[in-house]
């Protein structure tokens, strides 16, 4: 199957980017390029960070901080359901035990 290549124009801080993705990743490009457009508007609003490659660089330094907090609670989320299901694994094999032994 032949991958289909889509191209997509993006807005970001009032500049027209052109950028080639997968056809199925469309919307998720256009998605990310809001985020980005939105975030890189709020630091430029602060008026205490001029220039383009200054604002892009913040702009990613504080996404990239806010993907290691989300990593970090899914890390967490993910010890709680293993501890939870470890807790109900051990529930249904004492229920099983304590059956087989009435079944004795």
């Amino acid at each position: 199957m032949i991958d289909q290549t889509a191209q997509v124009s993006v807005r970001i801080l009032d500049k027209e980017y052109q950028v080639a993705c997968p056809a199925e990743e469309r919307t998720d490009l256009l998605d990310s390029a809001e985020i980005l457009n939105a975030k890189m508007r709020e630091i430029r609003d602060t008026g205490r960070i001029v220039g383009l490659d200054r604002i892009a660089v913040m702009a990613a330094l504080n996404m990239a901080n806010d993907l290691i907090h989300a990593r970090a609670r899914d890390q967490e989320l993910e010890g709680n359901i293993s501890d939870r299901l470890k807790i109900i694994s051990d529930r249904v094999d004492n229920v099983l035990s304590d059956t087989q032994q009435l079944n004795l």
